[in-house]
């Protein structure tokens, strides 16, 4: 299912061309480079572990290594650059503090600087939902992921405007979908925690969020690095709907049609929370996208992804 118009395809305006991506091995990463390679894209994609894939070049290297980048820069000479290699934890504790910095903030200054130097079509770069926002009366970011993510986006705009760089940054929102391993993420903690027929420990599930499917991103990323005349632009990559953590979950155990109960209230809220839904508006006007996955439809894709794929860790 394609989530942009009908009219207009945005992998089609990217096959042939060279694509370098970071995070290519994560979560988003994985799905894009897929969507990319389908497409008809040239891709190098950069992961500090080594693989092997015959559809795509891999890099193996860090991109918190600006030397390592200007070389990537040299070798791949890249049209569009996504940047999604990131240190993902939300939680506000100290600990959180330099491996933020160091994988949201140095990588994403290293790839604005190398572009600077080396010169690229389209940088499309990932912000966070969860950046502040002064016209919301948000003075300051709850937690270190968001002050990363919040510097980065201010660095991104800095080289536009006095270097020249054509950035886009894409604010995306809360993904889920299959392939999300990352147990201290909500969807596949619960999907993965009522297959084995625990009772899933959570908060109260009052917090509201704007849930997006993980394909719904990925066409959303192609529109923003295909459509001319956007640099500089901040767009939401959301569903426009704010849904309670509660109902994400009530939702899971009705499809399940598993007989385990959620723990609601067994852990502390986080403090400060962000509540902030997507500007869709905005972005279909800007590159014609939308998010086409209905709720139920992706929860259900993403359950039946974890039946196929016990988890690892467990």
């Amino acid at each position: 299912m394609c989530a942009t118009s009908a009219q207009w395809d945005p992998g089609a305006s990217l096959a042939g061309r060279k694509i370098l991506v970071t995070g290519a091995s994560g979560f988003s990463g994985t799905h894009l480079c897929h969507r990319l390679c389908a497409a008809g894209a040239k891709v190098t994609a950069i992961s500090r572990a080594a693989h092997e894939s015959p559809a795509l070049q891999w890099l193996r290297g860090d991109v918190a290594d600006l030397a390592f980048v200007r070389q990537a820069f040299r070798e791949v000479a890249p049209e569009v650059v996504f940047h999604l290699a990131s240190h993902v934890q939300g939680a506000p504790h100290l600990e959180q503090v330099l491996p933020t910095l160091r994988a949201n903030l140095l990588t994403t200054v290293h790839l604005l600087t190398a572009a600077a130097e080396h010169g690229a079509g389209r940088l499309v770069l990932t912000g966070s939902m969860t950046e502040p926002d002064p016209d919301q009366g948000e003075r300051f970011p709850v937690a270190p992921y968001a002050a990363a993510k919040w510097a980065s986006s201010g660095y991104a705009r800095m080289f536009h405007a006095l270097y020249g760089v054509p950035i886009v940054l894409a604010r995306v929102f809360m993904v889920y979908g299959p392939a999300q391993f990352d147990r201290s993420k909500l969807v596949p903690y619960v999907i993965q925690s009522l297959l084995r027929g625990e009772s899933p420990r959570l908060s109260s599930g009052t917090r509201l969020v704007d849930w997006i499917y993980v394909a719904d991103v990925v066409e959303g990323l192609l529109a923003l690095a295909a459509t001319p005349g956007i640099e500089g632009r901040t767009l939401d990559l959301g569903s426009g709907r704010l849904i309670s953590i509660r109902t994400i979950v009530e939702t899971l155990c009705r499809l399940t049609r598993l007989d385990v109960e959620p723990s609601f209230g067994a852990l502390a809220e986080r403090p400060m929370e962000s509540q902030r839904v997507a500007d869709v508006d905005a972005t279909f006007r800007a590159v014609g996208w939308r998010s086409m996955v209905p709720l139920d439809e992706g929860l259900r894709r993403t359950i039946a992804w974890y039946g196929e794929h016990p988890d690892p860790m467990a």
